[in-house]
């Protein structure tokens, strides 16, 4: 059970920003989401990378997942510890990972953090080398066919990037470079009901509209699933897709 923050709430911490009414929306959108995929994922062993303050850590706990949490800022760290006293939270940065663990895990986590890195290439190839099940990816993406990784200078605040420098991969290359770490690469027909998540890949958004994220999950065994398909989608619906269109979507 998370504790009582009220006293670390303050214009300094972290919590100013993971708490924004932007950000809580966007957690609620991708948790809904994510929670509509009906994956496999009660009991599971899973490795959280980039948890931040443990806004996304609840929802494994709550399906009686054991979790180990990882983050590369202390400050962060101090904020996921107090939330979570008994949980197993360790540094690391994915950019120039260290840690070696005794046994992969069922899933590896990552929503939010690849696009924040440097080295997303040496991120992926970790988190597949510590994940026996599958990997659950979301990052902001560039539009474009071609495999790009699109290097970027972030600003310095507790939500980005520990360096000071992140990418916009596009899809392809995401898709493609998990494709060499895994044997089954999917996208979900549906996108969270949220803007940064774009429906139509046909078209880039106009000027002014800041972040396009995607959802990938990567697994080592096949994944029966009316929701995922092996391929980058060019149209995607929105969540809460009725069974008939998912059919058609299949076809």
């Amino acid at each position: 059970m998370a504790t009582n923050l009220s006293e670390s709430e303050s214009i300094d911490s972290p919590l100013t920003w993971f708490h924004s009414e932007y950000y809580q929306r966007h957690n609620q959108k991708r948790l809904e989401h994510l929670a509509s995929l009906d994956l496999p994922i009660a009991g599971s062993s899973v490795l959280e990378v980039g948890a931040g303050v443990g806004d996304h850590t609840g929802f494994f706990l709550e399906r009686n997942c054991q979790v180990v949490s990882v983050e590369a800022r202390s400050e962060n760290l101090a904020i996921l510890r107090s939330r979570y006293p008994n949980l197993d939270v360790r540094r690391l940065d994915l950019d120039c990972p260290t840690i070696t663990f005794e046994q992969p895990f069922d899933i590896v986590y990552c929503y939010g953090l690849l696009y924040h890195l440097k080295e997303p290439a040496t991120a992926i190839a970790y988190m597949a080398q510590n994940c026996r099940g599958m990997l659950l990816l979301e990052t902001c993406v560039s539009f474009g066919s071609g495999d790009h990784i699109n290097l970027c200078e972030e600003i310095d605040n507790p939500t980005q990037s520990f360096s000071g420098q992140g990418c916009r991969p596009t899809r392809s290359w995401v898709y493609n470079q998990l494709k060499q770490c895994f044997e089954y690469v999917y996208m979900p027909i549906t996108q969270p009901d949220h803007e940064d998540f774009p429906i139509d890949w046909n078209f880039a958004p106009p000027e002014g509209v800041p972040l396009s994220r995607s959802i990938f999950i990567a697994s080592c065994q096949k994944l029966e699933n009316p929701l995922l398909v092996e391929k980058i989608l060019m149209q995607q619906k929105r969540f809460g897709i009725s069974p008939a269109e998912i059919k058609s979507q299949r076809v």
